[in-house]
């Protein structure tokens, strides 16, 4: 396979020929870290050091030689910038972390990589660099990033949906095989729909949150973004397991193989279909491109059934009274102390801790934290807080009840196609608003993902989600795989990469 090819490998295809030897570690990574440095223009990387990803990769190449076997040894990956790690800077995006480097790396960086002391060697994948994403993982369009927004690589004009946009436009452009990302409220779906790749966000609690910059953390996790449904079952067979010594909110449930039953049959899978996902807020291009995937979806031999989440609507206000809360709790830790930015002039201690957060933090992130220390302020706690909490547990109760009825939910990521770099402009609103399809399955703690199903106005990717239950990740990624091997949406690459 000629070196210019590469980039056109799934995961599954590079770690064969790694295994096999007909590649090597270091002559991969060379190769994207070209490909990054040929497509700077796209602001997908916010870091890159050419001799950690070199020195990672040789290591990678000794253990092949050894004959070490591990799944994913030599395969380029990068992180979202929200992920601590120790031979990259992490910033989260900001610039309250801008010169911050971590002495050691997240759970999910090491079991992806080379493993760490007291957990065992890793999956042996080559980090590239940190991805852009939106400050603190705070967005729904990556135009939040302190440093500079990532542009989509289908229409540089436009978003590549957030946080995790710098994940989606690395995998879509080429630049990496594939990319962590997080989702609080839908930040992988939401940017792999827009971006046209496949990304799956786990059942809340599945990866470790140790070493990743806390946003809200009861709604937080990682997942991985891809090409493939394949890809992606590879990525999260090595990301998850239990890991309660670091994360008290880590399940204490074996990792799990989820390639094992990627070609199981369709034939009788039960695929709701909630009505409260084709009201009036859907454009109609995406509704085409939804309603294209359930008719092949059946043709593999599921069977659509409709079923109803009544407070879907209510998830906005819930998810921004809730996840503000939990952020203006989680970067409180952010006060010029102890690490990060400091102001450089100020009178006393209490005035370096509102000049160092004032120019530390931007717009997005002082508004959230704003909201939430209000909503937990007294005399609000009980209005707004526990209200929240109280509405949440009926959402999850939602979708307990539609599973009695169906296997898999099914619907649009979000209502639009990605769209125009500042068309939101000054309304934060609009991009909250674009979160209501995602945001349920994240209040609920749900495994979700998107996958990539046709194109919308503009040529723009549309991608189609699936929703289990808990612990029905294979479910879901089987239900992908058959569903793009019937299709070619998610080989489509954008024109220039």
């Amino acid at each position: 396979m000629a070196a210019t090819a590469l980039h056109d490998l799934t995961v599954a295809e590079l770690a064969a020929k790694l295994r096999r030897k007909e590649l090597s570690a270091v002559e991969t990574a060379k190769h994207f870290l070209a490909r990054g440095a040929a497509h700077g223009e796209l602001g997908a990387y916010l870091a890159i050091d050419e001799e950690a990803t070199l020195a990672q990769a040789r290591a990678a190449d000794a253990r092949i030689a050894a004959g070490d076997t591990a799944p994913l040894l030599g395969v380029p990956v990068a992180h979202k910038d929200i992920f601590v790690t120790k031979d990259f800077p992490s910033t989260a995006g900001s610039k309250m972390l801008q010169h911050y480097r971590s002495p050691f790396d997240a759970t999910v960086v090491a079991r992806l990589g080379q493993g760490a002391p007291g957990q065992g060697a890793g999956a042996g994948a080559v980090t590239l660099g940190k991805l852009n994403c939106d400050e603190f993982a705070m967005g729904s369009s990556n135009e939040n990033s302190a440093y500079r927004p990532a542009r989509n690589p289908w229409d540089v004009s436009r978003i590549p949906g957030g946080s995790s946009g710098g994940s989606a436009v690395a995998v879509a452009a080429r630049l990496t095989p594939a990319a962590t990302g997080t989702d609080t409220g839908g930040s992988i779906r939401q940017p792999a729909s827009f971006c046209g790749i496949t990304g799956i966000k786990p059942t809340y609690g599945r990866a470790s949150r140790y070493g990743m910059i806390a946003f809200a953390s009861s709604l937080d996790q990682a997942g991985p973004m891809a090409h493939t449904a394949r890809d992606c079952a590879l990525l999260l067979s090595a990301m998850c397991g239990p890991d309660p010594d670091r994360d008290s909110t880590s399940l204490d449930r074996p990792a799990e193989d989820f390639t094992r039953s990627l070609d199981e049959s369709l034939d009788g899978l039960r695929i709701g279909v909630p009505r409260e996902f084709f009201g009036e807020g859907l454009a109609a291009d995406v509704r085409s491109a939804i309603d294209a995937a359930l008719a092949e979806l059946r043709k593999l031999g599921a069977k659509v059934v409709e079923i109803s989440l009544p407070l879907t609507e209510l998830s906005i206000p819930v998810y921004y009274i809730i996840a503000p809360a939990e952020a203006s709790s989680n970067l409180a830790r952010f006060d010029g102390v102890k690490f990060g930015h400091r102001a450089a002039q100020y009178a006393d201690l209490l005035d370096m801790y509102k000049k160092t957060r004032a120019q530390g933090f931007g717009d997005e992130v002082k508004r959230r934290i704003m909201i939430g220390t209000y909503v937990l302020s007294h005399g609000y706690y009980d209005a707004y807080y526990l209200q929240a909490q109280k509405i949440r547990r009926m959402i999850a109760d939602d979708f307990q009840q539609a599973f009695r009825q169906c296997d898999v939910i099914a619907g649009p990521v979000a209502p639009t196609v990605a769209w125009k770099l500042g068309e939101h402009g000054n309304d934060p609103l609009a991009d909250y608003l674009a979160d209501i399809f995602t945001l349920p399955a994240s209040l609920a703690g749900l495994p979700g993902m998107s996958v990539p199903c046709g194109f919308g106005q503009g040529h723009m990717p549309v991608g189609l989600q699936l929703i289990g239950n808990y612990f029905g990740e294979a479910k879901l990624l089987s239900a992908a795989h058959r569903f793009q091997q019937a299709t070619d949406f998610h080989l489509r690459r954008p024109e220039g990469c």
